[in-house]
């Protein structure tokens, strides 16, 4: 993905050649994966000049050879960093700049690193490699368009079927079931936040019986790496013409939120807007207005108040106002969306407030 265009920031940066890694089976390196598809321990050395290869240890080797780098190199995983260093040699790959990813990068590790290669300088690409993922092929696209139809079918489903659920916990874990069953990863831990819990923007879900008021649902998946991201809030019992009213006051806002949205708009624009309109509520919206999603869930661009990005063609977004009375209640509202000439939403679930 995109290796051509990253080879020109190499070229900008100086660096003969940048390594992305992972040594924990339980994560992954967001870079590793966008470049190379694959996900599991390992390498990935991407030469400024000369061909990339992944370097795998042995128990996953033949899950390297699926990916879409060509070349595949054995190591020895407790040797992890020595390997790098013998197969770069081997392919007679120069190493004076080398560049990383620091966000990535441990302090243990980038010490391993120095050893390994002691005339080497570090340059850093961490913003440069969000910035290349920032704006989404057609690939990418489709994809994130499946991963969002996934959520949609998933979390109505859940919503079909939310009286069967006595716990917060146990609507969560319903999310997690039905997502494994579809051979799909969540794209994190699902937020199921119910009556005062849901004040709290990321509450995690609880082993408490379901409370009456606002419940704040917030899921994702993950289809072939790509994440999906929507929030809907329904309401447990009966809501009072007042609350109706806030919630439909805040749907009308993300609403206009997105089709504010115009290419070479201030992302920093569509936050000061919502803020706006939120009035007298806006000391009860605690966070950005969306985020970037792709590999990652959290990407760029950021959509706060502070922010330098500018809406761009084939970029990914979350549009998500909320607002959080403490110790009372919360709603947030989110989909995921494209912007293609125009902002197309990509999580279709219906938004009316549903009363279970």
């Amino acid at each position: 993905m995109k290796i051509k265009e990253f080879r020109g920031i190499l070229e900008k940066k100086g660096a003969d050649f940048a390594v992305f890694y992972n040594f924990d089976s339980t994560k992954y390196n967001a870079n590793m994966l966008y470049f190379s598809g694959y996900s599991g321990i390992g390498a990935l050395v991407i030469p400024s000049k000369k061909e990339p290869f992944l370097i795998a240890p042995q128990m996953e080797f033949q899950r390297a050879r699926k990916s879409s780098i060509r070349k595949v190199f054995s190591m020895d995983k407790k040797r992890f960093f020595e390997s790098i260093y013998n197969i770069a040699k081997k392919n007679k790959l120069k190493a004076k700049i080398i560049a990383l990813d620091k966000s990535a990068v441990t302090l243990n590790a980038y010490r391993h690193i120095k050893e390994q290669f002691k005339k080497a300088k570090a340059k850093d690409i961490a913003y440069e490699c969000l910035k290349l993922r920032e704006i989404k092929t057609s690939r990418e696209i489709q994809f994130t368009r499946k991963s969002c139809a996934y959520a949609d079918k998933i979390i109505q489903k859940l919503i079909k079927n939310f009286n069967k659920f006595k716990t917060e916990s146990e609507a969560a874990a319903f999310l997690e079931y039905e997502t494994k069953k579809k051979g799909l990863d969540i794209a994190f831990e699902p937020i199921v936040a119910s009556g005062s819990n849901a004040s709290m923007p990321h509450h995690k879900p609880a082993n408490e019986k379901i409370k009456n008021g606002f419940c704040v649902i917030d899921f994702g998946v993950k289809y072939d790496g790509y994440c999906s991201d929507i929030t809907r809030t329904v309401y447990v019992g009966n809501p009072s013409k007042k609350e109706k009213e806030i919630y439909n006051f805040l749907l009308k806002i993300q609403e206009d939120s997105i089709q504010l949205a115009e290419s070479n708009k201030k992302c920093s624009e569509l936050y000061d807007f919502v803020n706006t309109r939120l009035g007298k509520y806006k000391k009860y919206f605690t966070h950005g207005l969306g985020h970037g999603v792709g590999v990652e869930i959290h990407e760029m661009p950021n959509l706060t108040l502070n922010s330098k990005d500018r809406v761009t063609d084939n970029m990914v977004f979350t549009i998500e106002p909320g607002i959080y009375i403490p110790q009372k209640f919360g709603i947030r509202i989110e989909d995921t969306v494209l912007f293609s000439k125009k902002p197309i939403r990509l999580t279709k679930t219906s938004k009316d407030l549903l009363i279970i």
